[in-house]
Formats: structure tokens, C-alpha cells, sequence
């Protein structure tokens, strides 16, 4: 059986060939930086990986592959966990491989305490483009399986609606031949930020890279106090994110797009969509999405709603 005919369509989900090859990374990368949340240095190394086997984190010989069904709900950031390991934080390196068209990739972990059971990937500087930057230094290559030979990358296409909401918010996905998404956020007591909008073009690595992957993470100044008494982003500064204030505006101007805080909930959405990929397979729907002051609970939740209505073999 090849590996196409491991997915089986639905009459919500079509898995269809993109016409191209799985790929991984040609090479080795590694980086090293401190962390948002828990405020501690991590080293992430990115190595090549076989056909068909997908992307999956591995911390001190524990494999986790980065699938929805090992996603659990956690403030500010998507974490992964299994037998008692937890990955934080991996929504923008998944972001950034997934638009990068990097389908499968081992992507191993060390944190600088052995008796800690969790590690966070880095945050650099809020953004995905030291992912981006390493990822296009080292280039990629056609996956092949263990008998050397190379696979097709399918991707799920939507073929009725489907949404997932709480309360006023929510993300739906809408049939359509092209991936597009847009995303609204509402922050109406900073006014710095207020009412935002941003619709993607197509979405492809070349949008991508220059138009989402540098946007960086965000906060409102009057919830950091609040953040950091629930154990919340330790590593957080001025150097990591963008901080605006509901009294005096953004503290560390200049944005990179007047857009950015509703740019970087693009970011978020790609890399927590990711969740969705299945032995190397495109994880982003082909569809137009449409959210609205999502968040990646929300995000994950709409995952395991386009998990839930598939049917695989």
C-alpha cells in the first residue's frame, strides 16, 4: 500500500496530491536561546528525517510526534505532552516549518535542568524569522523512505464548512482551491491596537516569509503583572515581544507592520494548524479560514474538529 493510500477521504476532508515530494531539512540545525515562559535557555536541533514519518520532537529519547492528539490546553502558548513530557511553546517553529514545506523532521530538545520533565522551545525574538532565516541557510531535500524511495505530499482539502467557537469567538474553514487566511483580533480598551483585519493572498512560503513570519508576539502592559504571578512569561522583555499600553501606547515602537499583533495570530494559527499533518502530509487545510479573536486553544480545538470528521485507514 503506498503511503496516498493511507489517507481516506471523507465527506468533509478530500486528501489530494499538492504534485510535489516530501521534503525535510538537507541538514543539521541547531539554535540555542532563552525561552518565553519559563525564562530558562533551551537548544532545539532540527535533523533530517524519513519519508512518511513526519514532524516530532524528541526530548531525552522521548518521541512526541506534533499531532493535535498530544496537544493539551495550556495559557499563552501550544504544548505538547506524553508519558509525563511536555513540549511549550512550539507553535512558531511548527509555523515556520509548515510554510517552509519542511513535512518531515526529528526536532530534539535539551533544556540545562536533567530532573525537569518539560523544556520550551525558544522564543527568539517573537517572531518566526530565525526559523525562517535557518531553515533557507540550510536548505531542503526530497524525503525518501527507508528504501530510498520518495513520496507524494497530499493535503486535506475542506469540502463544507466547519467552525469551532467559544463564546464570541471562533475559526471556520470555507471550501476553496487555495489556502487564504483571514483574521480579525479586538482589543477595545487599547486603542493602539483596537479593531484589526489582515487577509493573506494565497498563502505560500514566498507570502509567507515576507509578510508573516517576522511579526512578533504581543501583550498588553496592564496584564504582565497579572502574567507573571501565574508563572507566565519569565523570559518575557522588551527584546521578545511587542508591548503596547491601554494608557500610552506601544513602549517599543517601531511596529514592522502597522498590522502586526493581527499578523503574528496568523503565525500562531499556521504553526496550531499544524497539528492537523499526518505522515509528512501538509497539516494547513487548503480552504479560506476565517478567525476571529482566536487563540490557540481555539485553534487546537479546530484541529480536533477537522480530526473528528475524517476518516483514515
Amino acid at each position: 500500500m503506498t503511503l496516498a493510500a493511507a489517507f481516506k477521504s471523507s465527506k468533509l476532508i478530500s486528501w489530494k496530491s499538492t504534485g510535489r515530494l516530501q521534503q525535510t531539512v538537507a541538514g543539521c540545525i541547531e539554535r540555542t536561546g532563552n525561552t518565553l515562559h519559563s525564562g530558562e535557555v533551551s537548544t532545539v536541533k532540527l535533523w533530517p528525517e524519513l519519508a512518511g514519518k513526519g514532524r516530532y520532537f524528541d526530548f531525552r529519547s522521548n518521541l512526541i510526534p506534533a499531532s493535535v492528539d498530544f496537544a493539551e490546553e495550556s495559557p499563552l502558548c501550544t504544548t505538547l505532552h506524553k508519558d509525563g513530557f511536555r513540549i511549550r511553546t512550539v507553535e512558531h517553529l511548527l509555523s515556520a516549518l509548515e510554510a517552509a514545506g519542511v513535512d518531515n523532521c526529528r526536532i530534539e530538545l535539551q533544556n540545562s535542568d536533567p530532573k525537569v520533565c518539560e523544556v520550551e522551545v525558544p522564543i527568539f525574538d517573537g517572531s518566526a524569522s530565525e526559523w525562517v532565516k535557518a531553515i533557507e541557510q540550510v536548505g531542503l531535500k526530497v524525503a525518501t523512505d527507508q528504501c530510498g524511495n520518495s513520496c507524494e505530499k497530499m493535503a486535506p482539502y475542506v469540502n463544507e464548512p466547519v467552525h469551532a467557537w467559544r463564546k464570541d469567538s471562533f475559526v471556520a474553514a470555507y471550501p476553496s482551491q487555495k489556502v487564504h487566511i483571514t483574521y480579525g483580533i479586538d482589543f477595545p480598551q487599547v486603542h493602539a491596537i483596537g479593531c484589526q483585519w489582515f487577509s493573506s493572498a494565497p498563502l505560500d512560503n514566498y507570502f509567507y516569509s515576507k509578510q508573516i513570519a517576522s511579526s512578533r508576539t504581543f501583550c498588553v502592559y496592564e496584564q504582565v503583572e497579572q502574567m507573571r504571578n501565574s508563572g507566565l512569561i519569565k523570559g518575557g522583555s522588551l527584546d521578545n515581544a511587542i508591548v503596547c499600553s491601554a494608557s500610552k501606547g506601544w513602549l517599543n515602537p517601531p511596529l514592522r507592520f502597522p498590522d502586526e499583533p493581527c499578523r503574528h495570530k496568523v503565525l500562531d494559527l499556521i504553526g496550531d494548524l499544524s497539528l492537523f499533518a499526518q505522515f509528512g502530509s501538509q497539516g494547513l487545510p487548503v480552504a479560506h479560514i476565517v478567525a476571529y479573536k482566536g487563540g490557540h486553544t481555539l485553534h487546537t480545538d479546530m484541529v480536533r474538529q477537522l480530526s473528528y470528521n475524517q476518516e483514515k485507514i
